[in-house]
């Protein structure tokens, strides 16, 4: 089922992403032009091929953290200006001011 101009306006419109009118062609030719590909992908035969070893359902395991943090050459109050508990303060984007309380409110 190829992609229409209106399946990218929709997808754009969930992620809140602006979609240029005059982009919108190139958009649909390059996701049409990905999906043939997987469709091309798809019909390779792979009955008998033994999967990758090494990797599960759980992903490659973590290596445990080790060592004492490295500390920085300034205090963290003069690298950023706002600062709790250690955690750096930022702006909450404009985009998601109705979420919620903003850093000032906690």
């Amino acid at each position: 089922m190829p992609v229409t101009n209106d399946d990218v306006r929709h997808v754009a419109a969930l992620a809140r992403l602006g979609v240029n009118e005059a982009r919108l062609p190139a958009l649909v030719a390059e996701l049409n032009g990905i999906l043939a590909h997987m469709e091309v992908l798809a019909q390779v035969k792979t009955a008998g091929i033994t999967g990758a070893t090494g990797v599960g359902a759980g992903g490659t395991p973590l290596r445990e953290d080790r060592g004492d943090p490295i500390p920085l050459a300034r205090p963290v109050e003069d690298i950023a200006p706002r600062v709790r508990h250690g955690f750096f303060l930022v702006p909450r984007l404009d985009s998601h001011g109705a979420l919620g309380a903003s850093v000032d409110d906690e």
